[in-house]
């Protein structure tokens, strides 16, 4: 079943040195939006690069039959500021986000639009099946891709594929920044958003090379926290802080009475000192997790306050 052309289409591409994928890439886009009868708009974000993907974009946009649009940006911000732009440029029904290196087959765009409406979904993500990146990218991304969704409940096989579609609606309320943009399923699945998983198509690069590195990893890692507070404790931060505060607490506590303990039964020799230390300085940490997660309170019910004024 085919489902319904959208009144308009928005393709946000953020581009990375990636001078040499853009004509084919752009060639393809022209072939399926003629081929599927969209009105489409496409909007290129050249994100700081250092080779010719200014020079490549600029003429492409004035030669192309379609309403293409290029945002240059003077350095390299990262892919949640060049989605951000794209997003906010926008003026489709439905967006889809792909990345500029070929991987992504332009031709899988109707499947994204189907699942979109047959599923009634905020937003539906690629799963790269089968994949074809390296075997070392391959694992990282299974085991990201496990915990996320064991931490998150979120179960997508591909979370951070950059082939996604959406409502309008639903980018219109994403607010990224930093490296978030891994996060985007997370962050609409607690808006409130179903979201939907479709498999895609999956080229090996082509030109230029990967921008994936294992410095990733620990940034992958911090910004899974920070999705975490944001989506399970922005409005209850005494939870968060307070839990952890909490262990801290009866950490301290244990050890201060085992050493009250051994002071009037010596069970064991326990160097007093250091111990002591130790658990004068859990017990101290605990109390000011516990208030930070009061300050958090207390901020929260301000902004609550001032919303409804």
């Amino acid at each position: 079943m085919k489902a319904n052309n959208p009144s308009k289409l928005s393709i946000v591409i953020p581009a990375y040195n990636e001078a040499e994928s853009l004509p084919d890439l752009l060639s393809q886009l022209e072939t399926t939006v003629k081929t599927n009868g969209y009105t489409a708009e496409i909007i290129f974000i050249n994100d700081g690069s250092t080779d010719a993907t200014a020079e490549v974009l600029n003429p492409l946009c004035v030669a192309s039959p379609l309403s293409v649009e290029v945002i240059h940006f003077r350095s390299n911000l990262g892919k949640a500021e060049a989605l951000t732009a794209g997003f906010e440029k926008s003026t489709g029904d439905i967006v889809i986000t792909m990345d500029a290196d070929l991987q992504d087959d332009p031709t899988e765009i109707p499947k994204f639009i189907e699942t979109l409406e047959t599923g009634n979904h905020g937003r539906v993500s690629g799963w790269k099946y089968p994949r074809k990146d390296p075997l070392e990218k391959r694992v990282f991304s299974f085991v990201f891709n496990r915990v996320t969704a064991l931490l998150t409940g979120v179960k997508l096989h591909d979370m951070n594929c950059g082939f996604k579609a959406y409502r309008a609606e639903v980018v219109k309320e994403l607010h990224l920044y930093g490296d978030l943009h891994r996060y985007i399923p997370i962050l609409a699945a607690a808006a409130g958003f179903s979201v939907g998983e479709v498999k895609v198509k999956h080229h090996p690069r082509r030109f230029g090379k990967s921008k994936y590195g294992f410095k990733r990893i620990p940034k992958g890692f911090f910004d899974l926290l920070t999705v975490l507070f944001l989506t399970r404790y922005k409005k209850r931060p005494m939870h968060f802080f307070a839990g952890f505060g909490s262990l801290f607490i009866f950490s301290g506590f244990l050890v201060l009475v085992a050493l009250s303990v051994v002071h009037f039964i010596p069970i064991v020799e326990l160097p007093r000192l250091p111990y002591g230390i130790a658990g004068g300085l859990c017990f101290g940490i605990g109390i000011l997790l516990t208030g930070l997660g009061l300050i958090g309170e207390l901020i929260v019910s301000l902004l609550t306050q001032k919303d409804k004024e």
